[in-house]
């Protein structure tokens, strides 16, 4: 629970920002107490507001920019400092570089016991703008206004864009975002100007009432665009009326889609998808591969990078042909069909039954024959039984979502004894944790940090585990 700060100790100034934390925020401390800033960023003098204090700690923002750090440059995104992504845009790229690979190097050395010494360079992001292959976007009828904003006129506060980071229910209204390539801006604009001209009410996030909830963009490095409008309490004729005029406004859409979810959350996986026209998937491509992806598919988000990252994956495993990969939380099989090829069979297993049979259709569509899914909980499916039944692998990849793995699939890999473990993270904390657990049978031999998401604070990691003597 946050104390209160006494007015004559709210305002400190000269504080020397010296380290970034996990969550993106500058590190300073002053009189023994640690502060986490808002936007410093090391190498900063600046004045701060301290806005909770805590036991051992202080939150505060930047309140006055005294000196500037040798890494700070102008932001380019006029939302930046509200919108809550791209929280890195005020610092240079290779200093976020930098910071993520030392990010990565005290999380495993730290929480890991690992030794880092062979950590090769991070892997740096080609694409730092319009990098992003899915946005998802949320109508509102109460916009936050920011400083910026004039007079605001009471039938001026409907907002299409993102959610002020905190408040459920503001939403700041997106003029141009750079994380999403062309037509993204354009479909998002225009679907706003007519849904006001066809008098559509935006969602009430609240009152949970309104005709227009949230829009989905996915654009494929085929150059494929998918467009989901979901709807929520829409008047008779408008869905017609909104997406007929969207169609003739963006004919090269391959996938015009709609949903009406009057739930009380923005889920779409249990919602029934309605085809306006064209096909219900738009097609990625890796390396000649074809991934088809759908309205609920999972697929990385920065495709292009999701290729680098693949390629260092099947590098690490070293695959020679004749190995059984097991590919643990395979998602929509991308990894498993990405090393087929050059393994004698991969099996992947994931939590979500249609993830599982994207996996299965993407293996199909390109001949893929040497794969096979199963869905469940992996610690329930990856047993004693089902490796009898499929075999002790040479090789594990395993790529879990932020939490990490579950202790009894770190101790089904110990005890499955593969030669080769390709550990792929998002999360390089819950990574060190599983590592440290590894290592009873394992060292680590390989580290090699890549940037999925440039101007944030997130990394992805790959570390080869291989079997001691």
């Amino acid at each position: 629970m946050g104390r209160r700060i006494p007015q004559d100790k709210k305002f400190i100034s000269g504080v020397h920002i010296i380290d970034i934390a996990e969550e993106g925020k500058g590190v300073a401390k002053q009189d023994d107490l640690v502060m986490f800033i808002e936007k410093g960023i090391p190498g900063d003098i600046v004045d701060v507001e301290l806005l909770r204090k805590k036991k051992s700690f202080a939150e505060g923002r930047v309140v006055a920019l005294t000196t500037p750090s040798e890494h700070r440059v102008e932001p380019f995104c006029p939302h930046f400092g509200v919108c809550g992504g791209c929280k890195w845009q005020n610092m240079n790229y290779d200093a976020q570089l930098s910071f993520k690979q030392q990010s990565v190097d005290n999380a495993l050395k730290r929480l890991g016991k690992v030794d880092t010494a062979m950590m090769e360079p991070i892997l740096g992001s080609e694409q730092t703008e319009y990098y992003r292959n899915k946005l998802e976007y949320t109508f509102s009828n109460k916009r936050w206004l920011t400083s910026v904003d004039d007079e605001v006129k009471p039938d001026d506060l409907n907002a299409l864009g993102f959610h002020v980071p905190g408040r459920f229910d503001k939403i700041l209204d997106i003029d141009h975002c750079f994380l999403q390539q062309d037509p993204s801006n354009a479909i998002r604009n225009t679907i706003k100007q007519l849904a006001l001209e066809m008098g559509i009410t935006f969602y009430d996030l609240r009152a949970h009432e309104g005709g227009l909830r949230n829009v989905i963009i996915r654009t494929a490095s085929t150059g494929e665009v998918m467009l989901i409008v979901v709807f929520a309490y829409p008047e008779e004729g408008q869905v017609e009326q909104l997406m007929t005029a969207v169609a003739d406004r963006f004919p090269d859409i391959v996938s015009l889609l709609y949903i009406v979810n009057q739930k009380k959350n923005d889920t779409i996986f249990d919602q029934d998808i309605h085809v306006f026209r064209g096909r219900d998937f738009i097609y990625e491509e890796m390396e000649g591969l074809k991934f088809k992806v759908g309205p609920k598919s999972f697929y990385q988000t920065n495709s292009a990078q999701a290729y680098e990252l693949y390629k260092i994956t099947r590098d690490f495993a070293g695959l020679k042909g004749d190995e059984l990969v097991y590919d643990l939380y395979t998602g929509a099989g991308t990894i498993a069909n990405f090393v087929a090829k050059s393994a004698r069979e991969v099996i992947g297993v994931e939590y979500v039954p249609s993830a599982i049979e994207d996996a299965k259709i993407n293996s199909e569509i390109n001949k893929v024959y040497n794969t096979k899914f199963y869905a469940g909980d992996m610690k329930d499916v990856l047993t004693a039984d089902f490796i009898a039944e499929h075999g002790k692998p040479q090789v594990v990849i395993t790529d879990p979502p932020r939490a990490g793995m579950h202790a009894d699939v770190v101790n089904r890999i110990l005890e499955m004894e593969a030669e080769k473990v390709v550990y792929v993270s998002c999360n390089a904390a819950t990574q060190a944790r599983d590592l440290a657990l590894l290592q009873e049978k394992y060292k680590v031999v390989r580290i090699k940090p890549v940037d999925m998401f440039p101007h944030t604070q997130h990394v992805e990691n790959v570390v080869l585990l291989e079997l001691k003597g």
